[in-house]
């Protein structure tokens, strides 16, 4: 049986089954350009230099099979800038010999396919099923195709929960939420874990409530929520369903 285990003080996602797999997403690489709108001034290919650091780190510590990226590897959504041309052929030349890659694209990563090399394995935007759980950025609605999985994870929300004078203000969240499956696959019964992976990207939080923008989500809207844990980096729940509001 197929389990899935937070890495602690990561945002980062292990499931184990057939194979061990980690998951992360929404590296937004090449952000620097939109931070500095917000006043946030970071060096030239800072995010892509420690991001790989940071990965290092985890393959180090989880020894998987694989890497899973769920989406938005890049920052730019229409184009390639130019900060991406140069940041993603680096980022997949560190990885690329290190673990087996799989990119399941999100909704900024148009074109992406000619910053990638050939040993990476590109999925559909849709997502993949692995081990009964389908693995999607976000994006999109899957089809009925998928409905026999047990969980969906995710990313594409970058939750962040905001409390003032919360000594979490500001900070990366997890959401879990069990919901009835026939609300995402209309023909199936029974219930489906839905797990909200928090943004990779260490400074895309970097920024007050009033700049940050909540995105939106097909199976988000289609879902009504049964029950729900918001669970920090560390692993501690905060709160229940009645926080979504909030962060989703």
């Amino acid at each position: 049986m197929v389990k899935t285990r937070i890495v602690p003080n990561y945002p980062a996602l292990l499931s184990t089954g057939s194979e061990k797999n980690l998951i992360i997403t929404d590296l937004h690489l090449g952000l620097e350009g939109n931070l500095s709108l917000n006043k946030v001034f970071v060096e030239k290919n800072v995010t892509v230099k420690k991001t790989i650091i940071e990965i290092e780190k985890l393959l180090k510590i989880t020894k998987p099979d694989s890497l899973i990226l769920l989406g938005d590897i890049k920052s730019g959504i229409k184009s390639i800038t130019k900060t991406e041309w140069e940041s993603i052929p680096m980022f997949f030349d560190k990885l690329k010999n290190r673990v087996n890659l799989i990119l399941v694209p999100g909704n900024h990563d148009s074109n992406i396919e000619k910053l990638v090399p050939k040993e990476v394995n590109i999925a559909s935007p849709k997502g993949i099923i692995i081990d009964e759980i389908l693995f999607t950025h976000g994006h999109t609605l899957p089809t009925e195709n998928y409905g026999n999985v047990s969980k969906i994870v995710m990313g594409h929300l970058h939750p962040v929960f905001f409390q003032k004078e919360s000594i979490i203000n500001g900070k990366r969240v997890w959401i879990s939420i069990k919901c009835s499956k026939d609300e995402i696959f209309p023909s199936q019964t029974g219930d489906v874990e839905l797990i909200i992976v928090p943004a990779f990207n260490k400074y895309f939080h970097m920024t007050k409530k009033k700049f940050y923008k909540k995105s939106i989500s097909p199976i988000i809207e289609k879902i009504n929520t049964t029950k729900a844990k918001i669970i920090t980096l560390d692993g501690t729940i905060i709160g229940d369903e009645k926080l979504l509001p909030n962060l989703i």
